[in-house]
């Protein structure tokens, strides 16, 4: 009898062991959420593991038998973001297989998920080493680390920015499409405003909207948008310089008054378009520029080759100013249960050379591994979109300089309410003292706690 007690404790005993077991055990769901399909696309494609994608592009079916399943939900007015704070403040008491395991972020707010408890730590909690992670942009993992000195993402590109322009236009304007020509031509924004001045002389517009030169701006300021105190929006002096250029152009006719992802502004780099050039960083090119470019659209069956629309007219030179825009990072969530996964997808697609260095070779972006891009700029690699130019040799010089030294939280939100509030000041809209105002209004709304805004004296 006392051996049969002693059996059914021992049992009870095992049982809950072995549920607590299956608890902490690797789920067979892993959810990764996104806003449009780049990542997606770099993952289905390059990521080792991958089996079998669903028709729909919905799933995709690892080797293990573990499903991904992708929630995409647009940018467009902070949608992106709702969504996920919604899901990631449900996270504790949501089903094991409805948790989120992936999130991905923008350099415009990564500080707001960097410096929360919804990140995990990339070293200590999901075990990538310094070893692995060595060979990555560093300006990549300052703007991912926290407050307390822990790396919260990583990404697989890195995103300096350059100026592409229309070899055909820059012959007409310039007399030659030659990128150290033409980059001498454009060298400071002096000399950029008298291109544009050339550019509508002859029939052109320098840009096409009153967005397209505000990233170098922006990039070029000398502190984040919200001062020490927590409280106060400090405008810098640069970006103004934004907006008396813009003013210009505008009334001049230098650019063609677009918007920033509009029909108009997607048009202006096509076939018909008429426009001199556009600031783009390193997923532009290949991710936006390209398609913009073709007269039949892949999707339409149309061949990414010279013949298709003014796929080969376009270069990149430095343009007036370094700047970046950009960027994906991917965070690992708070309360996944795919920890092992999580350091497997981060390894493969941010950390691990050849495939870095294969997907530029691929798809002609910049990728987060120096010495890869290195070796890509110093050899024969030519871009057919391009007309035949390394523009990984440009990019890897704009990469080195990169400073995130003024990116904070509210970067998005606050760049946003800037760009709306001064469009109605370039349209003729409000005089400039209205859109100041209409700028404070829409950031304390925003944000109640920024109480104040400064501009420049």
């Amino acid at each position: 009898m006392k051996k049969l007690v002693a059996l059914l404790l021992c049992l009870m005993m095992v049982v809950p062991a072995t549920l607590a077991s299956a608890e902490t055990a690797e789920g067979k769901v892993l959810n990764i959420w996104c806003w449009n399909d780049e990542f997606q696309s770099r993952f289905n494609a390059y990521y080792p593991e991958v089996k079998e994608i669903a028709e729909d592009k919905s799933t995709t079916t690892l080797n293990d038998g573990t499903i991904v399943k992708w929630t995409i939900n647009p940018n467009e007015g902070n949608n992106y973001q709702n969504k996920l704070d919604e899901a990631l403040r449900a996270q504790e008491s949501a089903a094991a297989d409805d948790k989120i395991d992936i999130f991905l972020i923008e350099a415009d707010y990564a500080l707001k998920y960097v410096d929360s408890p919804y990140t995990l730590d990339v070293k200590a909690d999901i075990g990538l080493t310094d070893e692995d992670l060595g060979g990555q942009y560093k300006y990549t993992q300052e703007i991912a680390t926290s407050a307390d000195g822990k790396l919260k993402a990583v990404t697989w590109q890195a995103t300096p920015g350059l100026f592409a322009y229309r070899r055909s236009i820059a012959k007409d304007v310039l007399g030659t499409d030659d990128p150290d020509a033409v980059q001498e031509a454009l060298a400071d924004w002096d000399k950029f405003n008298a291109v544009a001045e050339q550019a509508a002389a002859k029939g052109y517009y320098m840009l096409s909207g009153y967005d397209d030169a505000y990233r170098t701006f922006s990039n070029n300021v000398s502190a984040p948008w919200v001062a020490d105190d927590g409280e106060t929006v400090v405008v810098d002096a640069n970006l103004m310089k934004w907006v008396d250029q813009t003013k210009t152009y505008t009334e001049k006719g230098y650019n063609h008054k677009s918007s920033l992802w509009d029909a108009t502004w997607a048009a202006d780099q096509g076939p018909t378009g008429k426009v001199f050039g556009f600031f783009y960083s390193t997923w532009g090119i290949n991710f936006t520029l390209l398609g913009n470019s073709l007269a039949t659209p892949t999707a339409e069956g149309g061949k990414e080759e010279v013949g298709n629309g003014i796929y080969g007219d376009y270069a990149v030179c430095e343009g007036p100013q370094p700047y970046y825009w950009g960027g994906t990072w991917i965070c690992g969530a708070a309360g996944s249960d795919n920890i092992d996964l999580i350091r497997d997808v981060m390894q493969k697609l941010t950390c691990d050379e050849a495939i870095m260095k294969q997907i530029t070779l691929d798809t002609e972006d910049y990728t987060n591994n120096e010495k890869a891009m290195e070796e890509i700029a110093s050899s024969d690699y030519k871009s057919d979109f391009l007309g035949g130019q390394n523009h990984i040799a440009l990019f890897a010089e704009a990469a080195k300089k990169i400073d995130m030294s003024n990116a904070g939280p509210y970067d998005q939100g606050i760049t946003e309410s800037f760009q709306a509030a001064f469009k109605d000041y370039f349209t003729g809209n409000v005089d400039e003292d209205t859109a100041k105002e209409n700028f404070k209004t829409s950031v304390q709304e925003k944000y109640p706690e920024l109480t104040d805004v400064v501009w420049p004296a």
